[in-house]
């Protein structure tokens, strides 16, 4: 996550007056992506208090658009909507995927994207996965979406989720065994907020029941609410852990690159799509990168293929069906 990181500490220090513009911050739910583009804010308005920084989420900008659109009496109403928008100095829109199937929005936020990116004006978005991979949105928008910097929100590696667990416990006044630290560090994957929120719930146990906080409750209750819990295994899922496990980043699946690591995190994607998912061959495509149906099949093949026959490779997709199951 140091690319977003530094990334934000350079556009407060100028923002619109680097590269990072547009800035879009992209991850699963529960990464930081709201987290980051927050302290971003906060911290331009440190160095330049004088401009006007704005956060909104997408759904509040397509409220307020669509409110906008109501007033039929006159078109003063979306004017002033336009316009004020026009006026920001650095505007950040979170969850910019709640604009998908939204083309009255979508094209309103096109106009205040150019004026905005003319006059030397920041934006960053933030969003549930990559520009391309982003359904029916416009493309000249998710075009846009591609000229600055594109960075993502990993799930931190297990010396970091200890160090959050720790910190976390701490703020709640507690002090957990080492053992539990890393029991959960090591057993809840998914995201940070998962985490915490597993976390609060193992406190709340311990309080109420009046027990210690030992590795056997918190095993029960990771067997409870955790592993017994129904994930939807879906293709983005598959994607980001695929691409978690070979070190590959997202940005890179989605572009036409050739090295060998980002197409065999590409072929393993299907095949687990395959597996995992009802999706049609030719949906599993799209959503990898767009595809054709052609070279799924051609994937599935290799996969099967190298499974056989490749031993290290043959590891690294067991591990990744571990985590998927």
């Amino acid at each position: 996550n140091r690319v977003a990181y530094e990334a934000g500490q350079a556009i407060a220090k100028n923002p619109g007056r680097t590269s990072f513009n547009p800035m879009f911050v992209f991850s699963p739910t529960g990464m930081g992506k709201t987290h980051i583009c927050q302290a971003i804010g906060l911290e331009t308005k440190k160095h330049h208090p004088e401009l006007t920084v704005l956060y909104v989420n997408a759904e509040q900008f397509l409220m307020q658009f669509q409110a906008s659109c109501r007033n039929n009496s006159s078109k003063s109403s979306r004017d002033d909507f336009v316009h004020f928008y026009q006026m920001i100095d650095v505007l950040i829109i979170d969850d910019i995927q709640y604009l998908s199937g939204k083309p009255k929005t979508q094209d309103t936020l096109f106009h205040i994207f150019n004026h905005l990116q003319q006059t030397g004006k920041q934006l960053i978005f933030t969003c549930d996965k990559p520009p391309a991979e982003i359904k029916d949105m416009e493309q000249r928008l998710i075009s846009r979406f591609k000229w600055g910097l594109s960075a993502e929100m990993s799930m931190p590696d297990v010396e970091t989720r200890r160090n959050i667990l720790k910190r976390k416990a701490y703020n709640e006044g507690v002090e957990l065994p080492e053992d539990v630290v890393n029991y959960i560090a090591e057993n809840i994957k998914t995201n940070v907020r998962e985490m915490e929120g597993f976390l609060i719930s193992l406190i709340a146990q311990s309080s109420l029941n009046r027990k210690s906080i030992t590795i056997s409750l918190a095993k029960q209750m990771v067997e409870r609410f955790v592993n017994n819990s129904n994930r939807e295994i879906t293709i983005s899922y598959i994607i980001s852990s695929v691409c978690e496990e070979m070190g590959t980043s997202q940005a890179d699946f989605f572009t036409s690159t050739r090295k060998r690591n980002v197409v065999q995190a590409r072929q393993l994607s299907m095949y687990f799509a395959k597996k995992y998912t009802k999706a049609s061959l030719i949906l599993i495509g799209e959503q990898c990168g767009g595809k054709d149906h052609a070279t799924v099949i051609h994937s599935l093949k290799t996969v099967t293929n190298l499974l056989d026959t490749d031993k290290q490779f043959r590891a690294i997709a067991d591990k990744i069906e571990q985590n998927l199951q």
